[in-house]
């Protein structure tokens, strides 16, 4: 028989944004970021309650079909827990356009809060391999998790490793969101099943040139490390302006600029010049303008810091 869910535990887990897809790293590379959605998580008897405030919150589900909430049930069976109710308070800041992982952070609550309630069971690993299983990749939700800059590889016996790193502080990123959503399926969809050699051996190096260039503080090699060719090329006409907007980036000073996750939302490093942040976004949002797409900017430290969980017991 299943273990009950102890009554009136509160968890409050809050989840940092992520890019995926980080340059030439694609389905490899992922960064935190210092934006956060709270999701504050009550086990009570019975019934499901949602409520959803921020970021389109008009547009997140308010049942039993939140993501958040199916992961921590999915969690719980799998831990052997029975799930009575839960009363889901959710804070959203991360944009759900696309591109800034709002989806991976329910995931990555929805895992924690259910780990808490059971009594914190699952290792790091274990909390990585759950996630990734409900969300598909890793590359989101491992920086969710562990903050700063994550290398990802699905292991050919079905295990995620994963490797963290520190970003230097002295990077900073600029992300333009367009106003539209691009349905992450059919963005999977339009890239080939294979590709030549050339192109995977381009993506290698300059995957491999990224994580040297912020390993060694060394920016001046990112703008040819956010250069792809496994997906963008097949998801420019998904985006309108794409390639425009990251060329007006790196003319407005950014170091390098490439389309974040699956998009449509694009990213721009900003190195020494943090000052230019602001014309960088500026100069962005006027791209995607010129292309028939409003958008806007937001400015965004890397973060060190992954998901947080506290935890409390609280009386009827």
């Amino acid at each position: 028989m299943d273990k009950p869910v102890v009554p009136n535990c509160r968890v409050v887990v809050e989840v940092p944004a992520t890019v995926a897809n980080l340059g030439a790293g694609f389905d490899v590379l992922g960064m935190a970021l210092e934006l956060r959605n709270t999701y504050d998580f009550r086990f009570v008897d019975s019934g499901v309650s949602i409520v959803i405030s921020g970021e389109g919150a008009a547009s997140l589900p308010h049942d039993e079909t939140h993501l958040g909430y199916q992961a921590c049930l999915h969690t719980l069976r799998k831990l052997g827990y029975e799930l009575g109710g839960v009363e889901l308070r959710q804070k959203n800041r991360v944009p759900l356009a696309g591109g800034l992982g709002n989806s991976a952070t329910a995931v990555v609550a929805g895992v924690l809060a259910a780990n808490a309630a059971a009594g914190y069971p699952l290792s790091p690993r274990e909390l990585l391999a759950e996630a990734t299983a409900i969300e598909g990749h890793p590359d989101n939700v491992a920086p969710a998790l562990q903050g700063g800059l994550v290398i990802c590889v699905n292991r050919e016996d079905g295990e995620v490793q994963s490797l963290r790193l520190d970003v230097p502080s002295t990077l900073m990123t600029v992300v333009a969101v367009p106003d539209f959503c691009v349905d992450t399926a059919q963005a999977r969809r339009v890239l080939p099943r294979y590709v030549s050699l050339s192109d995977a051996v381009y993506n290698v190096g300059r995957a491999s040139l990224l994580v040297g260039a912020i390993c060694s503080g060394e920016f001046e090699h990112l703008e040819e490390s956010m250069q792809d060719r496994l997906h963008q090329p097949y998801r420019r006409h998904l985006i309108p302006g794409l390639y425009e907007v990251c060329s007006a980036a790196r003319q407005a000073g950014a170091a390098g600029a490439s389309l974040a996750g699956a998009g449509p939302t694009v990213v721009a490093l900003v190195t020494e010049e943090i000052h230019k942040a602001e014309m960088i976004g500026q100069a962005m949002t006027q791209a995607f303008l010129e292309a028939g797409v409003s958008a806007r900017y937001l400015v965004l430290a890397p973060t060190a810091t992954g998901a947080t969980v506290e935890t409390a017991v609280v009386s009827v």
